[in-house]
């Protein structure tokens, strides 16, 4: 079963990366969601933290381990899956994680400074700076001779 969810939240440990066999990237990380509560003369109060396991897959994955360390804020996106397992004691058990769409920085406490990443399968586009340039010179214009074809 998949559920949509976003949390926003701290970072507890670097982003870990490991890769598949297939090749492909996969980083996992805790995120902390503290929960508030109203004390008796109506102020908000932190009352602990909720943990949520979190996997990002293929360049999101990379993006994640190469961006993010210890203690930053961070907004996730992505389905909450249920995955259930057997301890050693041969119980049955039930874990839950999120599989990250998207993974951004909390702008509430920070700033971030983006750099693009430029996809293997983008051709690379004109600028405007192209647009101002020159056109390459022609060959054949200053040519004494006919065309060697």
């Amino acid at each position: 079963m998949t559920t949509p969810i976003t949390i926003v939240g701290a970072l507890g440990a670097d982003p870990e990366i490991r890769f598949a066999k297939s090749g492909k990237a996969v980083a996992s990380f805790q995120v902390a969601v503290n929960k508030r509560k109203r004390d008796q003369s109506g102020g908000w109060i932190d009352d602990g933290a909720d943990w949520f396991s979190v996997q990002a897959w293929g360049t999101l994955a990379e993006n994640v381990a190469e961006s993010l360390t210890k203690g930053i804020r961070v907004i996730v996106t992505g389905r909450l899956e249920s995955r259930e397992w057997q301890d050693r004691e041969g119980n049955r058990r039930t874990s839950w994680e999120i599989t990250a769409q998207a993974v951004g920085v909390d702008l509430s406490f920070a700033t971030a400074t983006v750099n693009r990443n430029q996809r293997a399968d983008e051709q690379r586009r004109p600028t405007r700076q192209d647009a101002r340039q020159e056109p390459p010179a022609d060959p054949w214009a200053n040519a004494q001779s006919e065309a060697p074809f």
